[in-house]
């Protein structure tokens, strides 16, 4: 996936979070990283879904290819809390069990966010105090335990995405901000730009891989940096250039960011079934940033 090969390089045995509300995207973009990653076993994970989206999910967002090397862990919305709570385990059970063979595993799961709500309802019937939104503290003890058990092993690998569902799109919520804190980066998937028919919707500005800077080439760091700060002076500027009230040739960053915002766009802009190669990607990058 461009967007996230050129701005928010994994690397293997990273754990990832996907934050974002309801309908944004989040299935859409697991299914493309399911499909198009060079994984010999994809373990997923859904929990707490709706009861019709897991056939979907297999159907269309997996696909054939994808589903060739899957294993699909499931536990829908109407299960008991303990299945929905078992069925996050089962799932890293399972990446694990092919870890320990030497294979480099990918474990999605969908969603977290279910899980923390599972083991709420689980402390509260337990009569544990609720604390921060409702959330019990054992909910806070049981996200690092589950969240740590991905990564590399002397064996093999388990490279994790785990989708944290935002209510009400506010990402410093109690779960979005204790598992922002636990895992190695984040994606983040904004309405506004869904809204602008931009697919994947990922908000470059606020997503960060922490281990980029040491996995990528030094070029290709310097190049996703240029793209960053070119969006973020055109984001500052939006307001003038809107209105008509910025004349080109005052700022000549300001000037090359709004020459760069529509092949930025481009860039970031990608089809479910068009897949590319991380050198294609580079490529194209720095094509876009080279333009006169």
């Amino acid at each position: 996936i461009k967007a996230i090969d050129a701005t928010l390089t994994i690397g293997e045995g990273q754990r990832v979070g996907i934050f974002a509300g309801s309908g944004v995207g989040k299935s859409t973009l697991l299914g493309m990283i399911a499909r198009y990653c060079e994984a010999d076993v994809i373990v997923i994970g859904l929990i707490g879904e709706r009861g019709r989206e897991v056939l979907e999910f297999i159907e269309k967002d997996l696909g054939p290819e994808g589903y060739k090397k899957s294993v699909v862990v499931c536990a829908t919305s109407d299960s008991p809390p303990l299945v929905r709570l078992k069925g996050a385990y089962t799932a890293t059970a399972i990446a694990e069990f092919f870890r320990d063979q030497g294979k480099k595993v990918v474990l999605m799961m969908d969603s977290v966010t279910r899980v923390a709500m599972a083991q709420r309802e689980i402390g509260l019937a337990t009569g544990e105090p609720p604390t921060t939104k409702g959330y019990t503290p054992s909910v806070f003890t049981v996200l690092p335990k589950l969240l740590e058990r991905s990564g590399m092993s002397d064996k093999g690998s388990i490279t994790a995405f785990y989708t944290v569902l935002v209510e009400g799109d506010d990402m410093n919520e109690p779960i979005a901000d204790t598992v922002r804190g636990i895992l190695d980066g984040h994606i983040v998937l904004s309405r506004k730009i869904a809204a602008e028919n931009q697919y994947p919707a990922i908000d470059i500005q606020n997503s960060i891989s922490r281990l980029m800077k040491e996995i990528v080439s030094d070029t290709h760091y310097q190049l996703a940096g240029k793209l960053k700060e070119n969006m973020a002076l055109y984001a500052e500027s939006k307001d003038l250039i809107d209105v008509g009230a910025y004349q080109r040739g005052t700022n000549p960053r300001v000037d090359r960011a709004i020459q760069l915002h529509l092949p930025i766009k481009d860039f970031l802009k990608q089809q479910v079934e068009d897949p590319y190669l991380f050198a294609d990607t580079l490529d194209m990058l720095e094509s876009t940033l080279n333009q006169r």
